[in-house]
């Protein structure tokens, strides 16, 4: 199994060697001068040993020197040597007890590397192959984890936040007991917030918007109604209740006379229900301000 990081490994190595090969021609030129520099040497003969010891082994043929090493490598960190040794030994040991625990590492090795999809990729075939096995309840956390990493900015398309919120919640339904539940709801918390954010964003556009090529202030109250009704418990729960009321009053504002009494009864209607959830609200004086110019119309 390969996937976007392990294609690029090997250009990777070969563009490093080939540096290093330029780097020991003008240390041998007459030039350079050897005894300046003698840390400088000491750490490129390391260098240029590691590559060595390391290309040996990708070309022997005895999988448990490959297992070893890429063991020797993850636990050193350098996780790219790792995973390439356990993609290369994983089809040997296909079908063995050790099968599990490659997979296992190369979760993990994509995981420092920063490759959270290719990580996600190799926890999900972990718990589709080994739905019982000894690291299942690591791998189901760690899918929700890597979404969760992958989750851009709430201006962008948040199917990484979905899929995050998916798996995560799946986790805390499985396994309630599990020492990760709160850091889970944590993190459950802060995506959900973050498409409440996009939510608002979006509410926020088409108020701006007004009146251009359409109605947006409807469509400003229905986005915010309907983030406020998916997540009812959200940090920015007055904000798209104050978006909500603002759109209202516009509409009134703005309307055909045929139209202008309700609008700006449900402008009223709105304010109450602003004001009841919100009676010292950061916004109160701009709904009361709302509130009584409505109530002027009303009367009239």
């Amino acid at each position: 199994m390969k996937f976007r990081n392990q294609n690029t490994q090997k250009t990777i190595y070969i563009f490093v060697l080939f540096f290093y090969y330029q780097l020991i021609n003008y240390f041998c030129s007459p030039n350079f001068r050897m005894k300046k520099y003698p840390f400088i040497v000491f750490i490129l003969v390391l260098f240029l040993n590691s590559c060595g010891e390391y290309q040996k082994i990708l070309k022997s043929t005895d999988p448990e020197l490959k297992y070893t090493k890429a063991v020797e490598y993850f636990e050193k960190g350098d996780f790219m040597r790792a995973s390439t040794l356990f993609d290369e030994v994983s089809i040997y040991f296909k079908g063995t007890e050790r099968s599990e625990s490659v997979l296992n590492y190369m979760a993990k090795s994509y995981m420092g590397q920063k490759d959270y999809f290719s990580a996600s990729e190799y926890y999900k075939t972990y718990v589709k192959t080994y739905p019982k096995g000894q690291f299942i309840t690591e791998a189901k956390y760690m899918i929700g984890y890597c979404f969760y990493l992958d989750s851009p900015d709430p201006r962008l398309d948040q199917t990484s936040t979905v899929s995050a919120i998916a798996a995560l919640q799946e986790f805390v339904d499985l396994y309630p007991e599990s020492e990760r539940i709160p850091e889970a709801n944590k993190l459950l918390e802060e995506l959900n917030n973050k498409l409440v954010y996009k939510s608002f964003l979006s509410s926020k556009l088409y108020f701006n918007l007004g009146n251009y090529m359409g109605n947006n202030y409807e469509s400003a109250v229905i986005t915010a109604q309907n983030a406020l009704r998916k997540y009812p418990a959200n940090k920015y729960r007055e904000e798209l209740s104050m978006i909500i009321l603002e759109a209202k009053y516009q509409q009134a504002l703005q309307s055909v006379p045929e139209k202008r009494m309700d609008r700006y009864r449900s402008t009223i209607d709105e304010y109450y229900n602003y004001i009841n959830e919100f009676p010292e609200g950061k916004m109160r004086k701009q709904a009361e301000r709302i509130f009584n110019d409505s109530k002027k119309i009303v009367k009239d």
